[in-house]
């Protein structure tokens, strides 16, 4: 039996999309590469939420995420550990760019909790 690394822990709570504002664009012609795909993903979400935080990513081309090593966390399971971590933490919005090539969650800055 594997177990998970030691940085993952089950979540507390159910997976919650309820809240969740989803994003699906197509540019024509096809994006260049991810900071193409991070300019246009941080247009739409400024222009639906005002001011935003990015909390997670993923890029198909590269097959790259952040945060690093998320879905580590989920190799057994049917969620990706960047999907997981965006909601997890807040996220209001998804952009999803070319049928899932570039993914992005975005929380709007009003929702930060003051510490």
């Amino acid at each position: 039996m594997s177990e998970s690394p030691p940085s993952c822990s089950n979540p507390k709570k159910p997976l919650d999309e309820s809240q969740l504002q989803i994003l699906h664009l197509h540019p024509k012609p096809p994006l260049k590469d991810y900071q193409a795909a991070l300019q246009l993903a941080n247009q739409a979400a400024e222009a639906a939420l005002g001011a935003v935080m990015l909390l997670s990513w993923y890029d198909r081309d590269r097959d790259f995420e952040a945060p690093q090593h998320a879905s580590e966390c989920h190799a057994n399971g049917a969620l990706p550990g960047y999907v997981d971590y965006g909601i997890h933490h807040g996220a209001r919005l998804k952009i999803d760019i070319e049928d899932g090539r570039f993914v992005f969650f975005y929380l709007p800055l009003e929702n930060l909790e003051v510490l």
